[in-house]
């Protein structure tokens, strides 16, 4: 009986360590050392949250930049590998996509001209990022479809693209979102 009373005592005091008092401590912690990416990196517009930083959004229509395909249902991702023939049909379809879109931009525009994420899937389909070349890839239509100088386009991507993570870890990127949302402040489109 004494030993059930210790078990029981030390299982109460356990769950109350771990299951209340470390997550409060943490919670704590992060909202003091980390507020803003402790609740979502959200992204407000005139007081209105619009997105997160975090997670990429669906952007239509030709003014602009859009992200990665997706492919998720719900955030879970495709197990589709390199010899699969239906990986192979997707991006196919993705190229067509892209060359009806970006082809008139781009004169005697080739599949291997197009950068490799905007034809790969993000396995998430909550990447927010694509890589620099798949911005500047998009700008001639930006700008064109903008009535914007092309330099000022590459300028805005340039202020927009994140180096590697504290100098070497991943690969350089630009946040969709935040991209979009600079060129919509620049009352164009």
């Amino acid at each position: 009986m004494r030993n059930a009373l210790r078990a029981a005592l030390a299982t109460i005091v356990l769950a109350v360590l771990t299951g209340l008092l470390y997550p409060l401590v943490m919670t704590g912690v992060a909202q003091v050392a980390f507020h803003a990416k402790a609740n979502g990196s959200l992204v407000q517009v005139d007081g209105r949250t619009i997105g997160s930083s975090l997670i990429g959004q669906r952007w239509t229509g030709p003014q602009w930049f859009y992200g990665r395909p997706s492919a998720a249902s719900a955030s879970s991702g495709s197990n589709l590998g390199p010899l699969s023939r239906e990986l192979a049909a997707q991006i196919r379809e993705r190229v067509a996509a892209i060359e009806r879109l970006e082809g008139p931009y781009h004169p005697g525009l080739k599949a291997s001209q197009i950068p490799v994420d905007l034809l790969t899937a993000s396995a998430s389909g909550l990447d927010p990022h694509i890589s620099p070349a798949a911005a500047f890839f998009q700008a001639p239509r930006i700008a064109a479809v903008r009535g914007l100088p092309l330099s000022e386009v590459k300028r805005l991507i340039a202020e927009h693209t994140q180096g590697r993570t504290f100098g070497f870890l991943g690969e350089p990127r630009v946040n969709v979102l935040e991209l979009n949302l600079a060129l919509q402040a620049m009352g164009q489109g």
